[in-house]
């Protein structure tokens, strides 16, 4: 048997409840459908092949769910923090436990090849135990003596937390969202992309199985326009954390604006990748090939513009063009496959229509640029040459397996091209000149920048981007300021002076 077939024999059975039930809300440690009882269906992205159905939820089953973790709120906050931490670790067990099936389930729900997915899940884990083992330090502060005062400063948590994860890696950033979250003491209502809910779905089964107190977390299936309206609106949700879409991100702020909630965003990026001429060639080949190509480029840190050196462009994109013809696209199932199909036929149409777009406005189309003649949401891995900045093809998030390459002459070119978008959200530069490196990374609008590496995240570290790409950060202690309030606490150390009137 091959290994496709063993995986489709497996994803079967991991499957076969859902199709039987559907992916139902969970609200207060209870299945529920949306109140309304409409559902809507779920099909993958491989094949266009029912899956099961979802519940459509609105504000009904969110109010609901905001009651939950409302109710559920002061005993998670007084838990102590060893105790919080114990259920974490758990948490982080029960996904290893079923990492196949939730990498399986994944790949199904996404098109996301298998070799990148089948580590999804662990990843989850860390993010679990990470956040696990911060807990009993989050409330952790400050002494700022002064003259008169003990001055002490601590932390806790805002209270009920609204995340809304989206569709291209849903299972580890709801990990990266959530996990924290309860670190710190705040309690949950999740609705997770409509596009890709089976695995929240199985993450909420692993949390309550380790121990977390129900209504602590909530899951709600829906739509943007019902169910996270209802969300981004609710009075008892104190912040919303959101990954997706910068114009999404504008509207979520909008639409909490009437009750003044703290927003996180992890919105859209236009990534470069500069590569000079000095730069280990080979090295900075593979990374911006990878950092465009894998995860079907659907994935806010893409690598989606290189600029390269003119002094080294046409050898450094003949051998680009070549490795990118020779990617292979398939069934994501199979081990083989580095490329499988995109998420959903709406966004298979906008990425396929930047591929006329790019000749429209003079490109060159030097690898892809078509769909593939077969069921499924399948495109080659296009590479777009002889760009300029101020084409959409530069200037828009494809979101999908398309890199724009533009030349430079000089450091000074470069930094111009890197900045000359709305986006900042991370930049990679490829010199083995470290005052170059100093110089650049120093000027480079972005809120997270590789010198001569791919993205490799580092936990403790901050993780966000600037200007059209996000507002605050993720990571170690970045993530307890957003999901607890900062408190100050003076105490007098003597008798000081105080101001006497009216005496």
């Amino acid at each position: 048997m091959s290994d496709l077939q063993n995986n489709l024999d497996k994803l079967g059975g991991y499957l076969a409840r859902f199709k039987e039930t559907g992916v139902l809300n969970r609200i207060g440690g209870q299945d529920v459908p949306a109140a309304s009882g409409k559902t809507f269906a779920n099909h993958s992205p491989v094949d266009e092949t029912y899956i099961c159905d979802v519940a459509k939820s609105d504000g009904t089953d969110i109010d609901a769910a905001a009651q939950a973790a409302k109710a559920a709120f002061p005993a998670w906050r007084d838990m102590p923090a060893t105790e919080r931490k114990k259920i974490l670790h758990k948490i982080a067990d029960g996904i290893v436990a079923r990492a196949e099936e939730i990498a399986l389930c994944e790949c199904w729900d996404t098109g996301q090849a298998l070799r990148f997915m089948s580590k999804a899940a662990l990843r989850g884990a860390e993010n679990f135990r990470f956040f696990a083992d911060k807990a009993p330090a989050a409330r952790d502060g400050q002494h700022l003596p002064s003259p008169t005062l003990m001055n002490i400063t601590t932390r806790t948590p805002i209270g009920p937390i609204g995340v809304i994860t989206p569709w291209n890696t849903p299972f580890m950033l709801s990990t990266w969202k959530i996990a924290p979250a309860l670190a710190a003491g705040c309690t949950v209502v999740h609705k997770p992309a409509e596009f890709s809910p089976i695995t929240a779905r199985i993450l909420m089964e692993i949390a309550e199985e380790a121990g977390l107190p129900a209504g602590v977390w909530n899951l709600v299936n829906g739509f943007g326009e019902d169910a996270g309206k209802a969300l981004t609106e609710h009075p008892d949700i104190k912040a919303i954390a959101f990954v997706g879409e910068s114009k999404t991100g504008s509207m979520i702020m909008k639409q909490g604006a009437d009750t003044l909630k703290r927003v996180h965003f992890e919105l859209g990026g236009k990534n470069p990748v500069i590569v000079f001429d000095d730069a280990d060639l080979d090295r900075a080949l593979d990374a911006a090939i990878f950092m465009i190509y894998s995860l079907n480029g659907e994935r806010c840190t893409s690598s989606s513009r290189l600029l390269v050196q003119s002094t080294i462009a046409g050898e450094f994109i003949e051998k680009l063009t070549a490795r990118v013809n020779n990617i292979r696209v398939g069934h994501p199932l199979d081990p083989q496959t580095e490329v499988g199909p995109l998420i959903h036929k709406t966004h298979f149409s906008k990425v396929c229509s930047y591929f006329d777009i790019a000749k429209q406005d003079g490109a060159t189309v030097a690898a892809g640029g078509v769909a593939l003649d077969q069921p499924g949401y399948y495109v080659r891995p296009t590479l777009f040459t002889g760009a300029r900045n101020d084409m959409r093809i530069a200037q828009e998030e494809i979101f999908g397996p398309v890199l724009t390459a533009i030349p430079f002459d000089t450091e000074e070119d470069a930094l111009e091209i890197a900045n000359g978008v709305q986006y900042g959200l991370t930049g990679y530069v490829w010199t083995q000149d470290i005052t170059r490196a100093l110089r650049f990374t120093n000027k480079l609008e972005a809120g997270m920048i590789w010198v001569n590496s791919e993205n490799v995240r580092h936990l403790p570290t901050p993780f966000g981007g600037v200007k059209a790409s996000g507002i605050g950060r993720d990571g170690g202690d970045w993530s307890f300021d957003f999901y607890m309030e900062q408190k100050h606490i003076g105490l007098a150390i003597g008798q000081h002076a105080i101001p006497r009137l009216g005496a």
